[in-house]
């Protein structure tokens, strides 16, 4: 039973739709109606400004962030945390707040990176801060940082429940940016 307390109270952390909120209570804007029309920290900062992209950017991590807490205080064991995390993510691409839409889950896997493997998420955040610098495309830093997780967790030994969420989450987050990969290809993604 405590399996199941653990999934629902993840999903519904995740699900907090906060671009969503912030967006319509601070600016008066629905995020799902301007630029790409998603609801993450991305969006939220084209639409409403790098404050709001910052903003919404830190409480999406900490839902992640809160995810693993969870599972860490209802059951206390790796697996636990891990999937307090990932269901952390899903509720965030799927918000049952929104529609079951969300974000790309980017901001929300850092932060549960941040619990699970702080040396991990520090390398891939600056290799993603790097690129988007670079590039000034967010999606090519999102989508090379969550390809270099689970890389990462292999060199560092990590446990094997670790390892499996930074590959399960990396596949997510790929999956997630498929249209801007589309996009990437076609030379029509839009820059920060």
């Amino acid at each position: 039973m405590k399996w199941f307390w653990l999934v629902l109270a993840a999903y519904i952390i995740g699900s907090i739709p906060v671009g969503l909120i912030l967006g319509n209570l601070i600016w008066k804007k629905d995020l799902r109606r301007f630029g790409s029309r998603n609801i993450g920290a991305t969006n939220a900062w084209r639409v409403l400004g790098r404050k709001a992209g910052l903003l919404v950017f830190a409480l999406d991590f900490i839902k992640g962030q809160l995810g693993v807490l969870l599972g860490m205080c209802i059951i206390g064991t790796p697996a636990a945390m891990v999937l307090g995390g990932f269901v952390a993510i899903i509720g965030h691409v799927t918000s049952i707040f929104a529609g079951f839409r969300g974000g790309k889950g980017v901001a929300t896997g850092l932060g549960v990176l941040s619990i699970l493997m702080p040396k991990v998420m520090a390398i891939v955040f600056v290799v993603w801060f790097i690129l988007v610098l670079i590039t000034r495309y967010v999606s090519v830093g999102s989508v090379v940082a969550a390809v270099l997780t689970p890389i990462l967790a292999a060199v560092f030994n990590v446990p094997n429940a670790y390892f499996a969420f930074a590959l399960a989450a990396a596949v997510l987050i790929v999956w997630r940016h498929r249209e801007n990969i589309r996009r990437l290809r076609e030379g029509r993604e839009n820059k920060i």
